[in-house]
């Protein structure tokens, strides 16, 4: 039976920068597609920035047609005000694949850091070597388009999880809510 190769965008939001990544995956092999980084003006209003980002994620989605999407969940820090602006770069930027059907996966930074580098610790420089290393034809990405791939990455091995044991995700759920049933 032949694997068709699936394309993953990967999304690493910013309001300064948000990075994108496209993968391909067919069984286990991953190949790099193409990255970029959207950057709207500083000077801009929220709103304008907000649009400038979703219409960038938009156009990528239109340009290179994935099949499933991924992003990284916003990183709660002291600063409330960066927390909230970061929510809303986020959801700009998965609106424009969920407009375009597509289901947008959602990942925390050490799930995306153990999934390339083995250990949800990893620095920014670990990501990067891993990332050049897996996927060697996409050159030196910049750190947000290299997040962003990450991002992909870890949602293709997650994809692969549940199939690898030869079921579906729903029917392990189905599985785990029959056995809770027999022990309540």
């Amino acid at each position: 039976m032949m694997n068709t190769p699936i394309r993953i965008l990967g999304l690493d939001p910013g309001l300064r920068r948000t990075g994108w990544g496209l993968i391909s995956v067919e069984g286990s092999r991953l190949a790099w597609i193409a990255h970029g980084v959207i950057a709207p003006d500083e000077k801009a209003s929220l709103a304008e920035r907000l649009l400038c980002l979703f219409e960038g994620v938009a156009a990528v989605v239109a340009r290179h047609g994935p099949h499933e999407a991924a992003i990284e969940e916003t990183f709660v820090n002291t600063n409330g005000q960066s927390t909230l602006k970061l929510g809303h770069a986020r959801a700009a930027a998965m609106l424009a694949p969920a407009q375009a059907g597509l289901q947008v996966a959602e990942y925390a930074a050490r799930e995306v850091k153990k999934a390339v580098v083995g250990t949800g610790g990893a620095d920014k420089d670990q990501v990067a070597f891993m990332i050049a290393r897996l996927l060697p034809t996409a050159g030196s990405p910049t750190q947000d388009a290299a997040d962003a791939l990450a991002v992909a990455i870890a949602h293709a091995h997650a994809r692969k999880a549940p199939r690898q044991a030869g079921t579906s995700a729903a029917a392990v759920m189905a599985g785990l809510l029959a056995r809770e049933r027999k022990t309540a």
